[in-house]
């Protein structure tokens, strides 16, 4: 069964996570999540990435996670290369984020280029440290490439959850909107993306995020060789 939907309409492709109650990040999910690139990028699209309704994701599968540390590795390994991808995509993402996103889902948030979020009950941070695992390195990198310094050390260290508001200024949100706004609100954005010069706009992702995907590489492959304390 498919875990990852994408449809593409003039030059919009919208890829829905659906995996369970909390949208847990598989090899499946990202496997899938590939594809949906894949095909966005063929048909050069701008690409609105979502969830379920009160969850982008709860991050990493546990099952996975909890199956020792080889099996927890290589799934880290394979979202953190889901997200250098997703840093240096050819043309925009955009995240609608339909509620929750924690873990693996604040760092889906913090792999895009612009992040729609839902006004509402609803957690966004980096629990990692709060459930017993040490930060992996791909994702202290990524963290310091976009969480501003004064939210850094309680994010990454303190493992703090933020409500959407205070996400904005903690760098995992641009804007919050009402519920039933986000997917308009993420196909105008698109819209307007859309008039981007794309070639001019990887150009300048690429150049602005240039220092930060060589340590991501870098941290990446020191990770990929470590064994995670969970």
């Amino acid at each position: 069964m498919a875990l990852v939907t994408t449809e593409i309409e003039e030059q919009i492709a919208t890829i829905t996570i659906t995996n369970g109650k909390v949208n847990a990040i598989s090899h499946q999910v990202i496997d899938e999540l590939n594809a949906a690139l894949d095909q966005a990028e063929q048909e050069k699209a701008v690409v609105i990435l979502t969830g379920q309704p009160g969850i982008l994701s709860g991050g990493y599968d546990l099952k996975t996670m909890k199956a020792g540390p080889d099996s927890a590795i290589g799934l880290v390994t394979k979202g953190s290369n889901l997200a250098r991808r997703m840093l240096a995509f050819p043309y925009p993402i955009i995240v609608a984020c339909s509620g929750h996103a924690v873990a693996k889902g604040a760092f889906i948030l913090l792999s895009c280029d612009y992040r729609i979020g839902c006004d509402g009950d609803f957690k966004i941070g980096l629990n990692e440290v709060a459930i017993g695992m040490t930060m992996h390195n791909a994702g202290i990198e990524i963290a310091q490439s976009r969480i501003p310094i004064n939210y850094l050390n309680r994010s990454v260290n303190n493992a703090e959850m933020f409500d959407p508001k205070t996400a904005i200024k903690a760098g995992f949100l641009d804007i919050i909107v009402a519920p039933e706004q986000l997917m308009a609100t993420a196909k105008f954005t698109a819209e307007q993306m859309k008039k981007l010069d794309m070639t001019a706009h990887i150009g300048t992702k690429l150049k602005q995020r240039k220092a930060s995907l060589a340590a991501l590489d870098q941290a990446i492959e020191v990770d990929a060789n470590l064994v995670i304390n969970l």
